[in-house]
């Protein structure tokens, strides 16, 4: 409801150049390589130092040992580090990228890429993520791009008041869940891969709260499953929300898990036309893993 992946201020320990090694706990949004970054490694030294592959998907809870940098040689001044190149199937976006370079690269207009993934904020874009080319089939652009319902639907314009700034537990998330049609542990699982269990989160595409609902999925919800129409700005009816809106997935994928949390982040009309992206199944991976940890 996050491509993501989710677009927000990541927390990032880093390790001090006098230590042997620090702990980093990974926050939702994050990725291997971005956190090596911020931490002056390499993806592949950092996975190393954890015994994990270099292109590992590291799930948000987990503790990564960060190692302190090693010194190397600065390049010969008429060197030059080379550029992310664009493939035909997208730009992976490096830490320090920006929107304006990658579309030149790519040999197109920022204001074209941004339509082409679904970025309403041009100077945010999520390191670890791949940018489309334009003209492409459009991606999820923050932690999750749900349709408006299971099988799709146009989204709204507006987003009514903000979300307010609380926070809630996975235990109050799954007992709102487990009243409104969804597993508890699923829906806090989903709750703390979207946000972190934050409401006062929007995304760039405007995904709101602890469950992320885009706002044409609010519209949905609140025509057909929410009875009265529900309090956008409230913690307690977005996770009613999320939780109607997964229940409803499960119902139309015949209790398909995997399925019904890849149609929440993808949109299951997608899903069952174009299959997972790797990014579903790679969300869909992490929030199965969340269950039973988060509840």
């Amino acid at each position: 409801m996050r491509a993501r992946t989710v677009l927000f201020t990541l927390g990032v320990l880093a390790a001090g150049p006098g230590s042997a090694a620090d702990a980093h706990v990974v926050v939702p949004g994050e990725t291997l390589s971005g956190i090596a970054a911020a931490n002056g490694l390499s993806a592949a030294s950092l996975a190393a130092a954890n015994g994990i592959p270099a292109d590992a998907f590291v799930i948000s809870g987990q503790t990564l040992n960060v190692p302190a940098p090693q010194a190397t040689p600065a390049p010969a001044p008429t060197e030059a580090a080379p550029a992310p190149q664009a493939t035909p199937g997208g730009t992976f976006v490096q830490p320090g990228d920006t929107l304006s370079a990658i579309a030149a690269r790519m040999g197109t207009t920022p204001a074209a890429l941004a339509a082409a993934n679904g970025i309403t904020d041009p100077n945010v874009i999520l390191a670890g993520t791949t940018l489309r080319p334009a003209g492409a089939a459009q991606a999820p652009a923050t932690a999750s791009a749900q349709a408006a319902g299971p099988e799709g639907a146009p989204a709204a314009t507006g987003v009514g008041a903000a979300p307010t700034a609380e926070r809630m537990s996975g235990g109050d998330i799954s007992q709102i869940a487990a009243t409104n049609g969804a597993p508890g542990d699923l829906a806090a699982a989903i709750a703390w891969q979207e946000s972190g269990f934050n409401n006062a989160l929007t995304s760039s595409a405007g995904a709101r709260g602890i469950m992320q609902i885009m706002p044409g999925t609010w519209d949905w919800i609140d025509r057909t499953l929410a009875r009265p129409p529900l309090n956008r700005a409230s913690a307690t009816d977005n996770v009613r929300a999320g939780s109607l809106f997964l229940g409803q997935l499960l119902k139309e994928t015949g209790g398909d898990v995997p399925t019904a949390v890849a149609g929440y982040y993808q949109g299951l009309g997608s899903v069952r036309r174009n299959g997972m992206l790797p990014e579903t199944r790679r969300y869909v991976d992490n929030v199965l893993a969340l269950r039973g940890r988060t509840g």
